[in-house]
């Protein structure tokens, strides 16, 4: 495990980058050259034992992370949880996990059987979290999964990641709102979700989320490589809460459609 914050996060942006490399032309889009500050990463990963939530989480709590909240997706069945560092200006981490025991006889077969290859003592390793898959999967395995859960699929291809960064558009200079950076984006050429609109969440619920669809890049299956969705870029604005504290937590309904970012259709 890691005991520095930043090292982990610098070693969680270059892997992000290494698939994601529209994210570095947004960072210098947006950013005209100033800091960006990032609100929240992600990442995905199964319920089972070895490399559960929990599992995940504790990289995180080992450099100063606590649990602040817990989300329920029952169509997509998915549980998650989000982390704060006692440091504010530290990036939130939002982590899911597929309830496997939910789907199909063949999807939990083939989700067993990648899990089973992991040697527990990888999970503990500092890389664990921003070393890609801990597995190998065959193309037919991915497309099994494709059919029946996007998530399922993604994350036995991708494996250990985070599956995006978030810009803190409160903290972004030269932009009053998330309307005008989806403008900027748009005028660039880059394709958002659509998936329950442009932008997700609302004032009233003190969270608006927007992010790209994500980049393609080549997966290393095997029996070869393919070309699959990847990672993307999400961008959030903030709300204060009634005591005039920013809101730091997540809208269920909303992160439902970000999840479909990372959709083949």
């Amino acid at each position: 495990m890691h005991n520095n914050v930043n090292e982990l996060f610098d070693n969680l942006w270059q892997q992000y980058l290494q698939v994601t490399p529209s994210a570095q032309k947004i960072h210098q889009l947006l950013s005209q050259g100033e800091a960006i500050v990032n609100d929240h990463i992600a990442l995905r990963t199964f319920n089972l034992a070895k490399v559960n939530l929990e599992v995940l989480a504790a990289h995180f709590k080992a450099v100063g992370y606590e649990e602040k909240g817990q989300y329920d997706f029952a169509a997509k069945k998915l549980t998650a949880k989000h982390f704060e560092h006692s440091d504010p200006d530290q990036p939130k981490v939002f982590i899911s996990e597929l309830r496997v025991e939910e789907f199909s006889p063949a999807l939990q077969t083939i989700i067993t059987e990648l899990v089973e290859q992991v040697d527990a003592s990888v999970t503990t390793a500092a890389n664990f979290v921003y070393n890609g898959a801990p597995w190998q999967v065959s193309q037919q395995q991915y497309q099994t999964l494709l059919a029946e859960s996007e998530y399922a699929a993604w994350t036995a291809a991708w494996g250990y990641r985070a599956n995006h960064f978030t810009v803190h558009v409160n903290k972004l200079k030269g932009y009053q709102d998330l309307e005008a950076v989806n403008d900027t984006l748009k005028q660039a050429g880059y394709r958002l979700n659509t998936s329950g609109g442009e932008i997700k969440g609302s004032e009233e619920v003190l969270l608006k989320q927007s992010s790209t669809m994500a980049d393609t890049a080549v997966a290393s299956f095997s029996d070869g490589d393919l070309d699959i969705p990847s990672c993307f870029y999400e961008f959030a604005q903030r709300y204060n809460l009634p005591n005039g504290q920013e809101y730091t937590g997540f809208v269920a309904a909303s992160a439902d459609k970000i999840f479909e970012s990372t959709n083949t259709k």
